[in-house]
C-alpha cells in the first residue's frame, strides 16, 4: 500500500485491513514511511491492567537480547502534556475538545519519536494507542467515522497485544492501587450518582468497545488477571517468534530525535 496522500484518499477510514507499518490512510504527506526497518509494538487495554509494567520488562528484555528499543505512550507529548493536563486539571472539557487534544499528542509522538525511531530501525514500545482514543472517543458518543478518519495520519503497529480484563477484577486492582480519578471515572458523562458507580460504568463501557476491536484490529488477546510474570513469558514468546521472522537488526544507531519523557495518563 502507497503512504503518499495521492493514493490514500482522506475519507479513508481506519480499520484493521492495513498493512502493518504503512499509514492506515492518508499518512502525514512529507514523511514517507516506506520500507522503514523498525517494528512498531502496541499494549493496549484499560487503566490497571499493567500495561506499563509489562512494557518495562518488555524492554529489558528486548534490550539484553541487542535490539534497540524506544518507548513512547499516552500523553507523553513534550509539546502536548502540560496543556492537557492544565485542560484536565479544570474538569470542564468538552468530548471535541477531549479528543482533539489527544489527537495533537498522538501527531506529536508520531512526527518526533515513533518514526524517527522506525526509520532508525528500533523497537518501538508504545503504552496505548490510538485505540484508547477510539474507545475513549466511542463511550463519548463520537461519530465513529468521524474519530477513524481523524486517525487516518495513524501508523499500523507490527503487533497489538490487548490485556483484558473483567469490570469487577479491574476495580479491585485501581482500588488497591491509586484509587479513582476524575476522567478515568468518566465523571464528565454523568454516568452516576458518585465517582464509583461512574467508573464502574464507564470502564464497562470501555471494555466493550475494546472488545469490538479486538477482531477487526487483529488484537491479540491476553488474559491480564494472570501474574505479572506468566503475562511477560507469553509476551516474550510472541514477540520472540515475530521476530525471528522479521528482518530487525539486533544493533540499531541511536536517532538523534528521539526523545522519551515521563508517563502520563
Amino acid at each position: 500500500m502507497s503512504t503518499n496522500s495521492s493514493t490514500n484518499p482522506p475519507d479513508e477510514e481506519v480499520n484493521g485491513e492495513r498493512q502493518a507499518g504503512r499509514y492506515y490512510s492518508y499518512g502525514i504527506p512529507y514523511l514517507p514511511i516506506d520500507a522503514y526497518p523498525g517494528k512498531l509494538i502496541a499494549i493496549e487495554g484499560t487503566d490497571g491492567v499493567g500495561r506499563s509494567t509489562q512494557i518495562t520488562l518488555l524492554r529489558e528484555w528486548l534490550e539484553v537480547q541487542g535490539y534497540g528499543v524506544v518507548e513512547t505512550g499516552w500523553t507523553r507529548s513534550q509539546l502536548m502534556q502540560p496543556t492537557i493536563d492544565v485542560a484536565k486539571s479544570s474538569n470542564t472539557l468538552n468530548k471535541l475538545t477531549f479528543v482533539l487534544l489527544y489527537a495533537t499528542d498522538f501527531a506529536d509522538r508520531l512526527e518526533k519519536e515513533i518514526i524517527p525511531a522506525l526509520k532508525a530501525g528500533f523497537i518501538v514500545l508504545s503504552d496505548r494507542y490510538i485505540f484508547t482514543a477510539l474507545a475513549r472517543a466511542g463511550v463519548r458518543g463520537v461519530d465513529r467515522t468521524w474519530i477513524r478518519n481523524l486517525y487516518g495520519f495513524a501508523i499500523a503497529p507490527h503487533l497489538v497485544f490487548y490485556l483484558k480484563i473483567d469490570e469487577r477484577n479491574l476495580i479491585r486492582r485501581v482500588l488497591q492501587s491509586r484509587g479513582m480519578d476524575y476522567w478515568e471515572s468518566g465523571m464528565d458523562l454523568k454516568l452516576g450518582d458518585d465517582i464509583y458507580e461512574s467508573f464502574r460504568v464507564y470502564q464497562k463501557a470501555l471494555l466493550k468497545e475494546y472488545a469490538s476491536m479486538a477482531d477487526e484490529f487483529g488484537f491479540r488477546v491476553l488474559d491480564a488477571k494472570r501474574k505479572v510474570d506468566v503475562i511477560q513469558d507469553e509476551l516474550r514468546r510472541q514477540i520472540a517468534a515475530f521476530l525471528s521472522q522479521a528482518d530487525v537488526p539486533a544493533t540499531a544507531p541511536v536517532p538523534a530525535r528521539v526523545e522519551t519523557t515521563s508517563a502520563g495518563s
